[in-house]
């Protein structure tokens, strides 16, 4: 049983995914809390599975584009003041997990899991496994509202 669309797990297998993957996120982790971000345990078990694939998608979507993604969360160094400020709207840690867009936007996951469009902005992509198959298939996040 495979928690994906076909579709989602081949374009997810072409980035370097299969099933039951694991990779070291220490590095990431305490490179991250050095420079102030809160970490995880959800977007640590994340990373572990799916952390370094680079996804390169692009075209029309279901209700947005589809957008090329990265799962490296150092890509958001430097903006751990952007994702604490959203942490504090939504009551909750927001880890980064990557970038979106080829860093139009950062991809941060919280810790009830829920995977975050990080910008001036935020939106919900849901959870995984819901989230990836957003990301891939094109389905627009559901903006937070701010107040």
């Amino acid at each position: 049983m495979t928690l994906f669309t076909k579709e989602t797990e081949e374009v997810l297998r072409a980035s370097g995914w299969s099933p039951g993957r694991q990779i070291d996120t220490g590095p990431w982790r305490e490179a991250l809390e050095r420079n102030g971000f809160q970490w995880n345990a959800v977007a640590d078990r994340f990373l572990m599975e799916f952390g370094g694939l680079v996804v390169d998608i692009s075209g029309p979507g279901i209700t947005s584009a589809r957008e090329p993604f990265e799962l490296d969360p150092m890509l958001a160094d430097g903006e751990d003041d952007r994702f604490a400020e959203w942490a504090d709207v939504i009551g909750e840690s927001i880890a980064p997990v990557g970038e979106l867009d080829s860093g139009r936007y950062f991809l941060g996951m919280s810790e009830s899991g829920d995977l975050y469009l990080v910008a001036d902005w935020l939106a919900s992509f849901g959870k995984i496994p819901d989230a990836l198959e957003s990301l891939i298939l094109g389905k627009s996040p559901v903006p937070v509202d701010a107040e």
